[in-house]
């Protein structure tokens, strides 16, 4: 594949996170059937899309475990490295208010990705599978992008194809123009699907009816380098505004709404028609496994990834 100003994008993988509701490391486990854990299918998908190198956000009390899993695993077929998000990896002149424990959130696990990314980059949670063609749809953006300019595009999910059967998700809801390009992504913090399939989000107690055909963000972006100048000065306005707040996060979403309001950038919206699994929950794990093991059988990806 041809890359524009002649490098090959990063992936940037948002792998931080412990997964409290799932109750374990589920970045690392295992659930392909030769032990993959979902970040493996990704990383495959990227390098046949013409990646040529991956990001690891992780924290440092969890480097040990993560590289004995991944250090050596993709045989020379992507580059790899790490970026670190912790609470005091912050701009400078600007201090861990007391009792904070909560991360920062997923537009900060970005921004200390900067030092390690030169070129066109996509982002992607760790935890997610997002599907081939969702891959391919992005290099191409990423490949006609000028790294020169701020550019940004956005994958976007039918919100039906993204929900879990065992509780409520995160979504990032995109409200989009006549010509396919991103106004604004509210998050969603609490969606759910009843038994009979109807679609709702809880916001201050009360349950709001969403159709299902929202598109959705599921944090598969993808970005010129101009961007993280832009996160940097998003995460100190929301530092100031909010940095006390305990528990409050700077998302990624609301840093891609920043440069479309206020740095009049164009980010479409590119639909995907692929299904992505998510695992939130424990309950989830027998479908994804499932799912994983049907597009072996179909050749869609091989028995061993890295053989």
């Amino acid at each position: 594949m041809k890359i524009k100003n002649g490098a090959k994008p990063t992936l940037v993988v948002l792998a931080a996170g412990m997964g409290s509701r799932y109750g374990s490391l589920k970045q690392i486990d295992p659930f392909g059937p030769s032990g993959e854990a979902i970040i493996e299918y990704s990383i495959f998908d990227a390098v046949r899309a013409g990646f040529g190198k991956v990001v690891f956000v992780i924290r440092r009390n969890i480097e040990e475990e993560f590289k004995e899993v991944f250090g050596d695993k993709f045989g020379g077929k992507i580059a790899v490295d790490y970026a670190f998000q912790e609470l005091d990896i912050l701009p400078k002149g600007v201090d861990v208010p007391a009792d904070r424990v909560k991360p920062w959130g997923t537009a900060h696990a970005v921004w200390v990705a900067s030092e390690k990314v030169s070129g066109p980059f996509a982002v992607i949670n760790a935890d997610d599978f997002y599907g081939v063609k969702s891959f391919q749809l992005l290099a191409d953006y990423l490949t006609n992008a000028d790294a020169e300019q701020l550019n940004a595009c956005l994958i976007g999910y039918r919100l039906k194809n993204t929900l879990s059967d065992h509780g409520f998700v995160s979504r990032g809801v995109c409200e989009i123009s006549t010509e396919g390009n991103l106004l604004a992504v509210t998050e969603r913090t609490h969606i759910s699907k009843t038994p009979d399939g109807d679609v709702y989000y809880e916001e201050n107690n009360e349950k709001q009816s969403l159709t299902g055909d929202e598109l959705v963000s599921m944090n598969l972006m993808g970005f010129t380098p101009l961007f993280f100048e832009i996160l940097q000065k998003g995460f100190e306005g929301f530092i100031k505004e909010k940095g006390n707040e305990l528990k409050s996060e700077y998302f990624l979403p609301s840093a891609l709404s920043d440069i479309v309001v206020n740095y009049s950038t164009k980010v479409p919206v590119i639909e995907t028609p692929e299904m992505t699994y998510g695992v939130t929950y424990q309950d989830d794990k027998p479908k994804v496994k499932a799912m994983l093991q049907k597009l072996v059988d179909e050749g869609v990806y091989p028995h061993d990834l890295w053989a």
